[in-house]
C-alpha cells in the first residue's frame, strides 16, 4: 500500500538518510549504548546533511520541509534502534515550541543552531513526584525583576545530559486557579548559574539515549527566555502533545515492522526436528497474527499522519494510536523473542535489544492509562 503523503522527493530523502545512518550510526551503535550517549559529533554530521529540524524556515537554516520528512526520520531512526530517538525529540517535539510560540529574537537565537547541530535541545516536564499529571508540577519560577529565579528538580529527561538548552515546564503563578493556569515555559541554557545536570540515569533499555535528572537551585533565567505568554504553558503543551504522541505511534509501528522482519528471516533459517521452524503451524499463525495487527496499526497511523498534515484536531485518535501501537510493539517483541528461543535472550541478537527498548513506550509521552482517560472523557464518560 502506497502512503499517499509520500512523493518521489520523500523517497529520495529516505534513501539519503538511510545511507547516512548506515555509515555514521550502525557501526557505532553498540559503542553509544555503552557510553549511554550519542556523541555530539554525530549531531553535527546530521545537521550538516540537513537531517535536523528540516521543517524549519529557510531563513533560519532549515528546508521548509513538510511533516512527511519528520515521519521518515522517525521511521529510519527506529529502524536502527529506539536508543537514538533523542534526535527525533529534538526535531519534532522540542523545537516546534520555539518555532510556534517563540519571539523573532528567540527564533534567530536558537533555531539555526538547532538545525546545524551546534545546540541540542530537551524538554523538562516530568518531576520525581509528578509524571503524566502536568498540572501538579512543583518547579517554581519567581519573578525577580528582569529575571526568574527557578527552583525544582526534573527527572527522566531525554537529551538531558547532552542538552545545550532545555525548555522547562514551571509554575510562575502558584496561586492560579485552576492550577494549570499558572504554568509557563522557560528556556534554560547550559551554564546558567544554579542549573546542574545529574548523572546519566541507568535505564532498562534505550541505552544510547542519554537520560538524566536536572536540578535548579536559585537558577537565574532572563525574562526574555519565557516562551510565549506567562501562564499559557499548559495550553502550549496540550497543543503540541498531539504531535509528540503521533511520533511515538509512528515509531512504534516502525519498530514492530522491524521486529517482524528480523524474526521472519530467523524462523526460516532456524531448524528444529529436521525442518525450519517457519514450517510449524504455530510459527506461521504467530507471524500471520503479528503481520495483520501491524498492518491494521500502520493503516490507522497513516491516516492520522494525513489528518495531522491537514491541521485537523485528532487528539482523541492520536491518544488511541499511542496506547494501541505501544502495546502492540510490546506484544510483538514478546512473540518475536519467543520465536528466537534461547538466542532471543542474548544481547548479540537484535530482538533482545528491541525487547528491552520498546518497554517504555507505554509510559512516556503520557502513560497509556492517561491516553484511555482522555478517550473516555471525549466520549462523555
Amino acid at each position: 500500500m502506497s502512503k499517499r503523503y509520500l512523493q518521489e522527493e520523500h523517497e529520495i530523502f529516505r534513501k539519503a538518510f538511510r545511507k547516512f545512518l548506515d555509515q555514521h550510526a550502525v557501526p557505532f551503535f553498540e559503542e553509544w549504548e555503552q557510553a549511554k550517549q550519542v556523541p555530539k559529533s554525530f549531531w553535527k554530521k546530521a545537521g550538516e546533511q540537513g537531517f535536523l529540524c528540516p521543517w524549519v524556515d529557510e531563513k533560519y537554516g532549515g528546508s521548509n520541509a513538510d511533516f512527511a520528512y519528520s515521519v521518515i526520520i522517525t521511521e529510519e531512526l527506529d529502524r536502527i534502534g529506539s536508543g537514538i530517538g533523542g534526535l527525533g525529540l529534538h526535531n519534532d517535539i522540542v523545537m516546534p515550541y520555539i518555532e510556534e510560540f517563540g519571539t523573532e529574537e528567540q527564533k534567530e537565537r536558537w533555531l539555526p543552531k538547532a538545525v546545524s547541530g551546534d545546540m541540542i535541545s530537551a524538554i523538562a516536564m516530568t518531576e520525581p513526584g509528578t509524571g503524566s499529571d502536568l498540572a501538579s508540577i512543583k518547579t517554581t519560577a519567581k519573578d525577580n525583576g528582569d529575571n526568574y529565579i527557578l527552583n525544582g528538580e526534573k527527572t527522566f529527561i531525554t537529551n538531558g545530559y547532552s542538552a545545550n538548552f532545555v525548555i522547562v515546564v514551571c509554575v510562575t503563578n502558584p496561586n492560579a486557579q485552576p492550577a494549570h493556569k499558572g504554568i509557563s515555559l522557560l528556556v534554560v541554557e547550559e551554564g546558567t548559574p544554579g542549573f546542574k545536570k545529574g548523572k546519566k540515569l541507568r535505564k532498562v533499555g534505550q541505552h544510547a539515549n542519554d537520560t538524566s535528572e536536572l536540578i535548579f537551585e536559585d537558577a537565574v533565567v532572563p525574562k526574555e527566555n519565557l516562551i510565549g505568554e506567562e501562564g499559557m504553558g499548559f495550553y502550549y503543551l496540550m497543543k503540541k502533545l498531539q504531535q509528540e504522541r503521533l511520533m511515538v505511534a509512528i515509531g512504534s509501528i516502525a519498530v514492530s515492522k522491524r521486529m517482524l522482519e528480523i524474526t521472519t528471516d530467523y524462523v526460516k533459517q532456524r531448524t528444529a526436528f529436521g525442518k525450519p521452524i517457519s514450517k510449524f503451524q504455530n510459527t506461521q499463525f504467530k507471524i500471520a497474527e503479528m503481520a495483520t495487527n501491524i498492518k491494521i496499526g500502520e493503516t490507522f497511523v497513516d491516516q492520522l499522519i494525513c489528518d495531522h498534515m491537514e491541521n485537523k484536531d485528532i487528539v482523541n485518535e492520536v491518544s488511541m494510536a499511542k496506547w494501541w501501537t505501544t502495546d502492540l510493539s510490546k506484544k510483538v517483541a514478546g512473540e518475536c523473542m519467543q520465536l528466537h528461543g534461547g538466542y532471543g535472550y542474548m544481547e548479540e541478537y537484535e530482538i533482545a535489544r528491541r525487547y528491552r527498548d520498546v518497554a517504555v513506550g507505554s509510559i512516556y509521552a503520557g502513560t497509556n492509562e492517561i491516553m484511555k482517560q482522555i478517550i473516555a472523557k471525549n466520549m462523555g464518560l
